[in-house]
């Protein structure tokens, strides 16, 4: 017996890239030409950095010496980004 397509197989999933050029195509067209705030790439890097940090800690099961391993940072630099974040 062989699965059809909508049995169990995930939906096929965007890509990161597509999804971020897709919200800031949203975020400058709802602009409706008007000037965008100072420091985006700042304000993108925080819309990202906080799920980005929620999911690996939850795939971590919460060990951050894992989680920093995973992202390329040490533990240091991780406790201060949940810190920041309210995710300690």
């Amino acid at each position: 017996m062989t699965a059809s397509a909508d049995d169990s197989a995930p939906p096929p999933q965007e890509p990161l890239r597509d999804c971020v050029r897709t919200a800031l195509e949203a975020y400058f067209r709802d602009l409706d030409g008007n000037r965008p705030g100072n420091n985006l790439y700042r304000m993108v890097l925080q819309e990202v950095e906080r799920p980005m940090l929620e999911v690996v800690m939850r795939h971590t099961g919460g060990n951050q010496t894992r989680a920093a391993e995973l992202l390329g940072l040490n533990r240091t630099t991780l406790r201060k980004k949940l810190r920041e974040h309210g995710l300690e």
